[in-house]
Formats: C-alpha cells, structure tokens, sequence
C-alpha cells in the first residue's frame, strides 16, 4: 500500500498551493523591495508551472497502480520511482508561497488562508476513506484494512499522523494524507523562514540554495554511516523540510531577477537520462561499486531536478517560451492534482477489495487506464463541489484578502 520508510521515499500527497498562494508582507517577514542585488515587483501568475503538477501527481498514482496491477518488470521499475513525485510538491510549495508574496499579509491571517486551503478537502476525503480502509472486523485477506481505534484515528484530523514513524500511525485515516502533517509544519514555519530569507540578496539566496542541497546530502550520508541513529530517527517533518526550504531559495533568486538560461527539455532529459542509468545499472541494488555508491542519493539528485524543473518552467514562461507546458487543459489537470492525490488511493483498494490483483496483460493495463480516469473524475468533482467553494467560503474576504484575491485563490 506504500513504499519504504525512507525519509524521502515514501508515496506522499501534492499539498502544495498552485502558483498564486497566498502572500507574507513586511510585517511577517518579507518586504515590498529585496536587498541589494534586486528587487522584488509583483509576481505574475505561472499557469505552465501549475500544469507541473498534473505530472507529478501522475507519477505518485502510477506509483500507488503497483498495489492493483500486475506489469511486467522493466515497467515496475519505473511506476517504483513515481513515489520521488512527492518532491516535486514539496519543492514546488515553499516556491510558490515566496513567489507570490505581497506585502501586509500577517502571519494569522497566513495560517488562516492555510488551513481553509487544505483542511476541509482533507476532512472530506477523512470521511470518505474510513469505509475503505477501517472495519470493525477485517479480513486477513484484505491487508489494507485496519482495526478501528479511536485514538489512532484522533491524530488523523487534526493532521498529526505524520509525526509517527509507525506505520499503523502514520497512514491513519486516509493513508495519503500523512504528509499533511508536514505542510502544516512547513506552514507554521514559513513566516520565520520568509523573514530569514529576505535579508539575503541573489547570491545569498544562491548560497542558501547550494547550503540546503549540501545539507540534504550531509543527512543522507549520515542515515547510511548509522541507519539506527538519531538522524535517521529524525520525524518526517522535520527531515524533508529542506525540500520546502529550497523552494523558498529558489523563488526569491528569481523575484530579486535570477534567470538562468536553463530550458525545461534540457532538464526533462537530463533527469530521464539519469533515470534510466539508474535503472540500467540495477536501480536501488546496483551492479557496480560506483554505482552503488551514488544509489542512496537518488531522492537528493531528484530534490535537485525537481528544483530545475520549476525555475528552468517559470523563466520559460516568464520569457513566452512555455505556450505547450501552460496548456489549458493540463492546467486544469494540476489545479485538480490535490484532490486527485487524496482521493485515488481510495479507488484503488476499492477495485482490489473487490476484483481482487489485475491479471497481466490487458487486464492490467485497461484496469490501470478505468482507475485513472474514474479518478481524475472524482478529483474534479471533489475539487468543483468541495474544495473550491469551501476555501473561499472559509477565507471570506478580508480588506487585505480582497486587494490580492486575483492571486492568492488557488494556493
């Protein structure tokens, strides 16, 4: 039902806001103009960095198709990879909370957009999941199926599953949505981080990027040298927090007029590329010391693409150069990707509740292509009827709310 209790490598939730999240001011931590080496206009919306998500989301539910289906090999190699599409949405999240930013935005009222953004979807789909996922009786046959407890259930909706590193804990209540748990701590944290932030300049931002993917390294090697030690017993929040932090980095370069000529194909390559080296080389049991040396690192080289991909997107449209990646309709597809995320798991156990594995073969694959596209429906409708007008409704609008309404709807 999930992946390896890996601090990068476990199947997580595309939480983060799309390109117009809401915004941190002066007074809780970031101001209207940078320091020296650029400054800070506003932000326009990045439509083809939205549209990013869709794939991601895609990758994570190709992913979770494993636990249905039955492919061949080579195949299953690829789908395993699909869980790293949850560092994407990290990455992504602390990018555009700082891209779009706007000065008089307090912190309370920061949390309070948050929390409308995210939590009535995932008190939602909380409910919806407890019949797939919980009896009073289950059957040994269907292992995804847990006991009901109150207490562990409890710490699903107010988020704090995450915190667990049991697994019956951790995937309480709607499996995917552990990783709430680490957006609400990445949220709680982004106005001191937006403050810190802010009094750096375009080299110090790129310092600060370059730091955070030394520490990531750092950390992973730490976890190898003594995988029972205090660092690889770190909670999930707290270890994968450089993810969010990078994306923060990374979008304030940019909003004090960092663009790389970096083109999102020459990304899209060079990640494939090294994929498929990767994978060539035996993946996560590589055949090569060398090979064997690089393989634990993969979720830090990915934290790394992921982070190029969504600057190399946005200088891309910035520029008018990203017409196919901003297309309409996969937009839509990644505005949708929260819900999308939250509710396929569920379709998922509930094919395999009741047909049981997919055979190999067309079987597999005509099941694989029902499942996404009755969930890329569900997503839609949960998303029209649930999410949006709950958010809104719950956000009301505020003085300060109602002078950025045209960019702070859809985080």
């Amino acid at each position: 039902m999930v992946g390896p209790l890996d601090s990068r490598l476990v199947p997580s939730v595309p939480t983060t806001a799309s390109v117009v999240a809401p915004q941190i001011g002066s007074r809780a931590g970031l101001p209207t103009g940078g320091p020296a080496g650029g400054t800070v206009e506003r932000s326009p919306r990045l439509h083809a960095v939205t549209g990013l998500r869709w794939w991601a989301a895609l990758a994570v539910l190709g992913h979770h198709l494993l636990n249905v289906t039955t492919v061949p090999a080579p195949l299953t190699a690829v789908l395993q990879q699909g869980v790293l599409g949850v560092t994407f949405f990290f990455v992504l999240s602390g990018f555009v909370l700082v891209w779009s930013m706007r000065p008089g935005v307090r912190p309370r009222e920061f949390y309070r957009r948050r929390f409308a953004r995210i939590y009535p979807l995932h008190l939602v789909t909380l409910l919806l999941a407890l019949p797939v996922f919980y009896s009073f009786h289950p059957s040994p046959e269907q292992w995804w199926v847990k006991p009901v407890s109150v207490g562990v259930l409890a710490l699903s909706v107010p988020v704090l599953q995450g915190w667990s590193r049991d697994p019956t804990v951790m995937y309480s209540g709607n499996p995917t949505a552990w990783t709430l748990t680490l957006e609400a701590f990445f949220y709680t944290l982004f106005p001191f981080l937006a403050l810190a932030l802010r009094r750096t300049g375009r080299r110090g931002a790129g310092l600060v990027v370059v730091g955070l993917l030394t520490l990531a390294g750092a950390l992973r090697a730490l976890t190898q040298l003594d995988p029972g030690g205090w660092v690889a017993g770190l909670p999930f929040p707290v270890l994968r927090v450089d993810e969010f932090a990078l994306g923060m980095a990374l979008a304030w370069a940019m909003r004090l007029g960092w663009r790389p000529r970096l083109s999102p194909s020459l990304v899209a390559l060079v990640g494939a590329g090294w994929f498929a080296l990767y994978l060539a080389l035996g993946g996560e049991h590589p055949h090569l010391p060398v090979a064997r040396a690089f393989a634990p690192y993969l979720p830090e080289i990915v934290m790394a693409l992921c982070g190029a991909m969504i600057v190399a997107t946005a200088v891309a449209e910035l520029r008018g150069r990203a017409r196919w990646l901003g297309w309409r309709p996969v937009v839509v597809l990644g505005e949708w990707s929260f819900a999308l995320y939250l509710v396929h798991s569920m379709l998922i156990y509930v094919v395999l509740g009741t047909v049981g594995r997919l055979a190999a073969g067309p079987a597999s694959l005509l099941g694989s292509l029902a499942l996404l596209v009755a969930s890329v429906a569900a997503a839609a409708v949960l998303h029209v009827a649930v999410e949006r007008p709950l958010e809104r409704r719950l956000r009301g609008r505020s003085p300060t709310h109602a002078s950025v309404s045209g960019c702070a709807s859809s985080s």
